[in-house]
């Protein structure tokens, strides 16, 4: 299973981060593996999510989330 996969099934089951991308799936360009997707036809979302750092500072990171079919309809 390549990165792409386990990315996908990860997908599947909810929102990922970059940092969860990295602890879960051992992925560290996880804004390359979503444009991976993307080109292979599956509709994915980037909202921007806010998130505490290590020295406990507010940041955002994007949050990627598969879109549901019914969303895609109801945007057309």
């Amino acid at each position: 299973m390549n990165q792409c996969d386990r990315l996908l099934e990860r997908l599947k089951r909810g929102p990922i981060t970059p940092l969860e991308a990295w602890s879960e799936l051992g992925i560290y360009r996880l804004g390359a593996r979503v444009y991976d997707l993307k080109e292979q036809g599956h509709d994915i979302a980037k909202d921007l999510v806010a998130v505490r750092n290590r020295n406990g500072e507010e940041c955002r990171v994007a949050q990627y989330r598969l879109v549901p079919a019914a969303e895609r309809r109801a945007s057309r």
